[in-house]
């Protein structure tokens, strides 16, 4: 009953908040301009937010998924610059930025196995590298590809291409993780990583790839802001760490690892985008809205210790 209670509070808690906000501000939040606008800003720390309940539920932290997703819409706006901004030359750069997540990730993995440093401590690490490699770039300036909008402003029968794109992510890696032995080794890893060895699973090879696929969909997710913004600026991600995260908490993932899951973690986040809404609609300033971020993880984190606690003691 206590788990069917933790798995549901996420979703009680969306609920509420919608029903608040279309309470105090109707005519604003209600249009569906704004909704739209609240899923399309989600998609892209959405997609992040998956890759991270992979890296989450596996028992790691990933630090670096803002100055990731800087270097990644870097370079791939460079791929377009100097292969062109239309036609194949956007498709190499979004390609190159995809490829480029894909290398950090892997390089944020294989320091974790092979060199046996703690997760925090590589990302850590890695989140200052790849954001001075962004800033050094352009001499901290962005690169700018007027042409490239079709993934933040195209849409498909009315739906915007970013939403779909994020619908599909959470698709796939919810089957992955349901249904294939790498999300059964995800989950196992998380639980106990030494069981998990000598049961036989491959953990390195395990956790190298899902920190290659959390790069791989910070890549995509870059390459998502750089068409929304028809720019690739070196400061972008900026926090997003928080927010992304906060996400996957929220969703109901354990920070110690073994547990979370896709739904939880698309819950997580619109809970957090619809906050964020609410709060610039009334008003709120952003530092205020980080301060209530904090408060949510704060909670999300010391509900999940009260509940492993009554666990034990049962």
């Amino acid at each position: 009953m206590r788990q069917l209670i933790r798995n549901f509070l996420p979703f009680a808690s969306l609920l509420a908040l919608v029903i608040l906000l279309s309470i105090l501000v109707p005519e604003s939040f209600l249009s569906l301009d704004n909704l739209l606008n609240v899923l399309r800003r989600s998609s892209v720390y959405g997609i992040m937010a998956v890759g991270m309940t992979l890296i989450i539920i596996s028992g790691g932290i990933d630090l670096s998924v803002g100055s990731l997703m800087a270097l990644a819409g870097m370079c791939g706006t460079l791929g377009m610059l100097s292969f062109g901004e239309t036609g194949p030359g956007a498709w190499l750069g979004l390609l190159l930025g995809m490829v480029v997540g894909m290398a950090g990730g892997f390089l944020n993995g294989f320091l974790i196995t092979k060199i046996r440093i703690q997760p925090f401590i590589v990302t850590l690490g890695s989140m200052s590298l790849f954001r001075g490699i962004a800033l050094v770039m352009n001499d901290g300036q962005p690169y700018n590809v007027s042409a490239f909008k079709y993934l933040g402003e195209g849409a498909i029968v009315g739906i915007p291409i970013s939403i779909l794109i994020f619908a599909f992510v959470a698709l796939v890696f919810f089957f992955i993780l349901r249904y294939t032995s790498f999300g059964r080794y995800t989950y196992a890893i998380g639980s106990n990583r030494n069981a998990a060895f000598y049961a036989g699973i491959p953990v390195n090879r395990n956790l190298i790839g899902i920190y290659t696929l959390s790069g791989l969909l910070i890549g995509l997710s870059s390459m998502i802001a750089v068409s929304r913004t028809v720019s690739a600026q070196p400061t972008a991600g900026n926090g997003a760490e928080l927010d992304v995260i906060a996400a996957v908490v929220i969703g109901g993932a354990s920070l110690s690892g073994g547990r979370g899951t896709v739904l939880g973690t698309l819950i997580g986040t619109l809970l957090i985008s619809f906050l964020r809404n609410g709060c610039t609609l009334l008003g709120i300033s952003t530092n205020a809205q980080l301060i209530v971020i904090g408060v949510i993880i704060v909670v999300a984190v010391a509900l999940d210790q009260l509940a492993r606690e009554r666990v034990k003691e049962a």
